[in-house]
């Protein structure tokens, strides 16, 4: 098994969109105020070429079978950056594929010169809540910034320079 991680180019939008949206469907979380209904979804390749911003995707044999970003979503501190569109076909899953993104996502935030990483997700995608968790996250009480996704109900924060 080949696995390939390397950013997002304009011919994986429409392979990316289908596995989000496909991942929020069979974790029944496909509900306004996600992911699942921004337009931007579509055009990842283009939302992703903002300054500090980058988008990596993953492959199995050549296969796309996933992504992972990071994104200075509007009201975050200056030193925090948001990890987004964190998602993996059901056959990328327990290959430990997901947390090597993260791990990945987390090295290119220090090296952007962020302290800290940001996310929100839902308690519908709970394995993903406890790599999180594994990986030195913690929960926070109330959303940072305005991403706009008001139906993610678990918020966290992790401190790269600790």
């Amino acid at each position: 098994m080949q696995i390939e991680i390397r950013e997002i180019v304009e011919t994986d939008n429409k392979a990316l969109a289908d596995i989000i949206r496909n991942t929020l469907l069979e974790f029944n979380a496909a509900k306004p105020g996600t992911v699942y209904y921004d337009e931007s979804t579509d055009h990842l390749s283009d939302l992703f070429q903002k300054k500090n911003s980058v988008y990596y995707v993953a492959l199995i044999d050549g296969k796309l079978v996933g992504g992972a970003g990071l994104y200075p979503t509007t009201g975050l501190p200056d030193d925090t950056v948001e990890l987004v569109k964190m998602y993996l076909l059901p056959e990328a899953r327990g290959l430990g594929l997901g947390k090597k993104m993260i791990l990945k996502s987390l090295d290119t935030a220090s090296s952007l010169g962020y302290s800290r990483v940001y996310l929100e997700t839902m308690a519908e995608l709970s394995a993903a809540v406890q790599t999180y968790l594994h990986l030195g996250f913690r929960s926070l009480p109330e959303p940072l910034g305005n991403s706009g996704h008001h139906s993610c109900e678990i918020w966290m924060l992790k401190d790269l320079k600790s």
